[in-house]
């Protein structure tokens, strides 16, 4: 089992740079960040968490560029994953955001996940014109579009929502394949959706029985005849041996641990508790 941080970045408090850095120097192995482009005021999507318009946290208003915050932590560290739980990748133009994440592997040595998401904020995704009722459709023509500018000398693209013909496009990704993880609740529908398109699952925090989706999930994964297995992304609070177990023996390979919105030097303290209880159950030192 491997043990990241995901941080949940604002324009305050510690840099991704700063908490990457940390977190590979106490042998944590991925360090993934969040995004929202903006949070429209007017809206009628309701958050997973409150199921209310109310957000949870103000963060949500404040996060920063993904791939800009990844790019200054790939600057400053040599082994740390570089993630994002999640990224909107509709929200960006597929043939931009192909170049952009092709860059960060190629200059990272090939350290790039993808973590997306389907987007609960449907009226942010208006405002992109992303039909909210097509945002599955929409996420797999993006991802097909940008694997095909990845991996072919000459790509090319036809769907409803992404279309371009024969193309040329470097820097390939250092990556034969760029993993693509998807951030949604353990459904039928998200794991139709990563058995067809997806590498592996990153949890939602109102997962309340990871064992009993990781479960539906393989299932999925075996009945769509994928080859080895699903990556699970699990988000835990706090180190528990005995729950890292159970979780181990249900398929989940990585769990994420959150960090604090305080000061810096409070988030390394924080960091050095975590890793002094997580050292025991495998982190490495």
């Amino acid at each position: 089992m491997r043990f990241g941080i995901v941080q949940f970045t604002s324009d305050r408090g510690i840099t991704p740079a700063a908490a990457a850095k940390a977190a590979e120097d106490r042998g944590f192995q991925s360090f993934f960040v969040p995004e929202h482009t903006h949070i429209p005021v007017k809206r009628e999507a309701a958050h997973p968490g409150t199921g209310t318009s109310e957000l949870p946290d103000d963060r949500y208003t404040r996060t920063l560029d993904p791939w800009v915050a990844l790019a200054t932590v790939a600057a400053v560290t040599s082994r740390i994953e570089l993630s994002t739980a999640v990224a909107l990748p509709t929200e960006s133009d597929p043939i931009t955001l192909a170049k952009t994440i092709a860059t960060l592997d190629h200059l990272s040595g090939g350290r790039v996940t993808l973590g997306a998401g389907f987007g609960w904020n449907t009226d942010e995704l208006t405002d992109h014109g992303v039909p909210g009722n097509k945002r599955r459709t929409v996420l797999r023509e993006y991802v097909e579009a940008m694997q095909a500018l990845w991996t072919q000398e000459e790509a090319s693209y036809a769907g409803d929502f992404v279309s371009f013909g024969p193309s040329w496009a470097w820097p390939k990704p250092v990556q034969s394949h760029i993993p693509i993880l998807i951030g949604a609740g353990g459904t039928e529908t998200t794991f139709k959706w990563i058995a067809r398109s997806g590498d592996g699952w990153i949890t939602t925090p109102q997962e309340s029985d990871v064992s009993a989706s990781t479960a539906l999930l393989m299932k999925h994964w075996n009945d769509a005849g994928r080859a080895g297995t699903p990556r699970v992304v699990a988000l835990g609070f706090k180190p528990d041996a005995g729950q890292l177990e159970n979780w181990a023996e249900a398929g989940v390979t990585d769990v994420l641990y959150g960090m604090p919105d305080k000061s810096e030097d409070e988030v390394l303290a924080y960091l050095d508790r975590l890793a002094g209880k997580l050292a025991p159950l495998g982190l490495p030192s």
